[in-house]
């Protein structure tokens, strides 16, 4: 299948600032492009790329004073198949992980692993280690932190999201990702597109925030959120939490005025539908 990815976003900028954009598609993805994915800028200022710490592809730029505009749209090849699950999957003794997981087993900006561990142990200690474990994480945060778009704060961390019991996508995924690093399992946050196929269309689109853990020698999605396999996740970056993979961050006051973003089922370069 073949997907339609986009956004169309615009800041007022009161007096020139640098930014940092994190909208490609992943590296680990370039290869299902079926289009350019670059981003366009108004007004058109130079931009330079480069590679982060955690291997996620970044532009900077400076933004000048006036309104700014960033978009984009491309389109991906899809193997229009939900997420992979493999419910054997075990767990590594933390002695057993590759170095570059490590990381991932630690406190970070939205993580706090040690004021969780306690209540990672009582919840989930007894539940045997592997694939079964972070799915009862998922269950339990699923079901009891309540979603809802006005619960949004830019502040909230996974103690918070634990102690307050609402909270937007990314809460549930910090969350969850506390509760795995207190248990010796590496989770790391996700960014990206997931748009609605295949389940009853939610207006407006946003990106998404998932999360991923290694079992059984690579890494695996998860998603506390949504609860469920889901078809045409794509991903953007991935990092320690969200402070990692910001969309947009500038180095000063940029005003967001405009925010739209598309991810959905398209026509193949051909022009013929996929399935027909």
């Amino acid at each position: 299948m073949f997907i339609r990815l986009g956004y169309d976003i615009e800041f007022e900028v009161p007096a020139p600032v640098a930014m940092v954009a994190m909208l490609t598609v992943h590296p680990s993805r370039v290869a299902d492009l079926r289009a350019p994915d670059e981003m366009s800028i108004e007004p058109g200022v130079p931009l330079t790329s480069y590679m982060d710490g955690f291997g996620n592809r970044c532009t900077r730029f400076v933004a000048p004073q006036g309104t700014l505009r960033l978009s984009n749209t491309t389109l991906i090849e899809d193997s229009g198949t939900p997420d992979l699950v493999s419910p054997n999957a075990r767990e590594h003794p933390v002695g057993e992980l590759p170095d570059d997981a490590l990381i991932y087993l630690l406190n970070s900006r939205y993580c706090e692993v040690d004021r969780l561990s306690n209540v990672a142990a009582e919840l989930f200690g007894q539940i045997a280690p592997g694939w079964g474990r972070v799915q009862a994480i998922c269950d339990w945060v699923n079901a009891k932190v309540k979603f809802g778009y006005h619960h949004a704060r830019p502040t909230r961390t996974a103690l918070d999201a634990f102690t307050d019991r609402v909270g937007v996508c990314r809460d549930y995924q910090h969350l969850a990702i506390a509760f795995c690093r207190a248990l010796n399992i590496p989770a790391r946050y996700a960014t990206g597109y997931l748009g609605d196929i295949g389940v009853p269309l939610v207006l407006p689109m946003d990106f998404s925030a998932w999360f991923e853990v290694y079992l059984e020698n690579q890494w695996w999605v998860f998603d506390a959120r949504n609860n469920m396999p889901r078809i045409g996740r794509v991903l953007i970056a991935t990092g320690r939490d969200a402070s990692d993979v910001a969309i947009t961050t500038s180095f000063g006051t940029a005003n967001l005025t405009r925010f739209a973003v598309i991810a959905e089922e398209a026509l193949d370069p051909a022009g013929v539908q996929p399935g027909n």
